[in-house]
């Protein structure tokens, strides 16, 4: 396999890096060589870069190097990106010896065009679901209109779709909606299902592994090679890269708190509450009367250090960064309340820790309804202005950590869920195993 070098791009986002990291890992202990390559602005964000033996790092450019993109184009990205992409490739292949199958990310469907005209075969890489994927494929390929007659004409829609439990309105991506304020990433979402239709073998490494999404894997593999390889995290935080500083004063916090007490409260790496909705989770958090351990990226508000210089040390703590796996691994931590991320939903499967869920856009509201679906957690409801005011907050995390029926059901199913999802990232795992066989099936293909 020796003679294999993969070329991974990652749009520099937390979510997005990562899980790409550790698929880099996962490919460099089967002997191919791999480079990492992603934004030049988003490489030079990382503070430190991950030891990994072997793996070797890149960048190209999407046309805004400085990182400033307040006027950020798609098309501008693909446009300077293709021909950056293009001239990595060549630099590449001087330097490290011919990039002979490329993999890419959300956002760089383009990527695959490029890929095509060097002659050089490609993946996409989902940093979401399987059932992210399969509900995109479908609302792209809709010939018959179906799926985007229901979304227009009702909010009551009850969508059936192989594989996949019932999905209301609600519980689709936000960006596929008629309201969302995100429709600038629909044209790149659509590029890349076009891309796998054209594509002879059409091929979706997802980080998810086979016992959580079985069922929609099998509907997808009549249209697409289909690779589960997930979970791709570690334990330990050996191979992540973090874009945002981390807080140091956590741990003796953490670790003298009893076993099971604390909530642990974080919407990820790109969404910004309002500050209705900030207001009310805080006073949620408070009336709960359990200590809690807030990530809130940015304290220059007013709002956020009044939040901040109100609390004592037994009510809870805010820091504006923390490994997030080595926190929801803490036996300290009893409930997760988030945005129901990819990343955030299978970490929170791996460490074992029942969620209170609060999408906020993207595939986060698919996600919130799989976390009810696999029974590891309840959604928040939001009212009609669209926010989650502070008794539902405090009625659903009541429901997870109190001791009764439902609690006790969620706890048991976060264990069950926890069980499975190690168990797929031990040596020898079925990731691990459907990641040998698809790079051995380009061995086949190249003789």
């Amino acid at each position: 396999m020796d003679k294999h070098h993969f070329l991974l791009l990652s749009c520099p986002a937390q979510g997005h890096i990562n899980p790409t990291l550790h698929l880099a890992k996962l490919l460099l202990r089967l002997g191919v060589r791999v480079t990492f390559a992603t934004f030049v602005s988003g490489l030079r964000r990382i503070a430190t870069l991950p030891t990994i033996p072997g793996l070797h790092f890149a960048s190209f450019s999407d046309g805004y190097d400085d990182g400033n993109n307040s006027n950020y184009s798609m098309e501008e990205m693909k446009r300077v990106g293709s021909q950056s992409l293009s001239n990595l490739l060549l630099s590449l292949s001087n330097e490290r010896g011919p990039v002979t199958y490329l993999i890419y990310g959300f956002l760089l469907p383009w990527a695959a065009t490029v890929a095509r005209e060097h002659g050089i075969p490609s993946a996409f890489l989902s940093t979401q679901s399987a059932t992210a994927i399969a509900v995109y494929h479908r609302y792209f390929k809709a010939h018959d209109g179906l799926f985007n007659t229901e979304l227009g004409n009702s909010l009551n829609i009850s969508l059936e779709l192989p594989g996949l439990p019932p999905l209301k309105y609600e519980d689709l991506p936000s960006i596929l909606l008629p309201t969302s304020p995100h429709a600038w990433v629909v044209p790149s979402f659509q590029e890349l299902i076009q891309n796998l239709e054209q594509d002879p073998n059409p091929c979706v490494l997802i980080n998810t592994f086979n016992a959580l999404e079985e069922d929609v894997i099998k509907a997808l593999g009549d249209f697409m090679n289909v690779v589960a390889i997930g979970p791709l995290m570690q334990l330990d935080s050996s191979i992540s890269c973090d874009l945002f500083g981390r807080s140091k004063d956590y741990h003796p916090w953490l670790n003298s708190k009893p076993e099971g007490s604390v909530i642990y409260v974080s919407f990820g790496s790109l969404a910004t509450l309002q500050k209705k909705q900030m207001e009310e989770i805080f006073h949620g958090l408070m009336e709960s009367h359990r200590p809690f351990l807030w990530v809130i990226r940015s304290m220059e508000s007013e709002l956020e250090e009044k939040m901040n210089s109100s609390l004592s040390e037994e009510q809870g703590l805010i820091v504006q960064w923390c490994s997030q796996v080595e926190v929801l691994c803490h036996q300290a931590v009893g409930c997760f309340l988030t945005h129901c991320g990819w990343n955030s939903t299978m970490e929170s499967l791996v460490a074992g820790v029942p969620v209170v869920a609060c999408p906020q856009f993207s595939d986060q509201t698919t996600n919130a309804k799989l976390v009810e679906v696999w029974g590891t957690g309840v959604k928040a409801r939001a009212n009609e202005e669209g926010v989650v005011e502070r008794e539902e907050i405090k009625k659903c995390l009541e429901m997870v950590m109190e001791g009764g029926e439902k609690g006790d059901e969620m706890r048991r199913n976060a264990n069950k869920w926890k069980g499975l999802a190690v168990e797929s990232m031990e040596y020898g795992s079925s990731g691990e195993t459907n990641l040998k066989h698809f790079v051995e099936s380009l061995e086949v293909r190249t003789h």
